[in-house]
């Protein structure tokens, strides 16, 4: 377990790292630099530096933590990444399913995979499934999202490029929105964040918006009018999974 200061979530699990880029948002990637950094200072799960590398002896990892936690699912890579075997992706799943107590957010880019993958995997209440949207170009994957029956199925806005002015929020219960930060970030414009806000109070869906990022994430901050959106989704049932599908 690792603690985050990711603002949405607690701690992260990282049974695969690495990745390789596929879209507009992947041009800065932050677990990118990280993976290049850890791999310099030893760090044995980061000795192949960002190619992808699944990691057996973290598959199992969140059964040994016992106090309850809101657990990030690869914030240093995919889990749906085409390299990632079909049979690894399923005994995390397992895993999550095992683990009640903790609620897992799962988050992807390779949103066709997922969809095509889903079926096949134990989707209980306590694995939230989310797929990254950049810009308009990239809204197929909310399409793809919709296939999964999870009980809650949300959007990571982050790093936003572009606007969304249509965005469509049919069976999505959770909206998160980021500008990009660090080295060579790209713009966010404020009427792209509370076009999308206005979208989410007008549906009805927990809007929480992480940062205004640039070079200097902490000195912008996260107000947005004045105030900080955190909003989350109600906890759900593992009852509820049949009914989101």
């Amino acid at each position: 377990m690792s603690a985050s200061r990711i603002e949405w979530t607690e701690v992260t699990w990282n049974p695969v790292t690495g990745c390789s880029k596929i879209s507009a948002g992947c041009a800065n990637c932050y677990a990118e630099r990280m993976a290049r950094r850890l791999q310099a200072m030893g760090q044995p799960n980061y000795a192949r530096g960002f190619q992808v590398t699944t990691h057996e002896q973290m598959v199992d990892r969140p059964l040994m933590w016992t106090r309850p936690s809101t657990v990030f699912v690869n914030s240093m890579g995919d889990l749906f990444h085409e390299d990632v075997p079909a049979d690894f992706v399923s005994r995390v799943f397992a895993t999550m399913d095992a683990a009640q107590w903790h609620t897992f957010q799962v988050l992807t880019k390779r949103s066709a995979r997922l969809a095509a993958l889903a079926t096949d995997l134990p989707l209980p209440g306590n694995v939230w499934v989310g797929v990254s949207v950049e810009s308009a170009d990239y809204e197929r994957r909310i399409d793809d999202l919709r296939r999964v029956p999870a009980a809650v199925r949300f959007l990571s806005l982050e790093p936003l490029l572009g606007p969304l002015p249509e965005l469509d929020l049919t069976d999505i219960g959770w909206v998160i929105v980021g500008g990009e930060s660090g080295p060579g970030a790209r713009p966010v414009d404020p009427d792209w964040v509370r076009e999308i806000r206005d979208q989410c109070l007008c549906a009805g869906v927990p809007f929480f918006f992480k940062q205004w990022g640039g070079k200097r994430k902490k000195a912008a901050g996260r107000l947005l009018d004045g105030r900080v959106w955190h909003d989350m989704p109600s906890a759900s049932d593992p009852a509820d999974v049949a009914a989101a599908g």
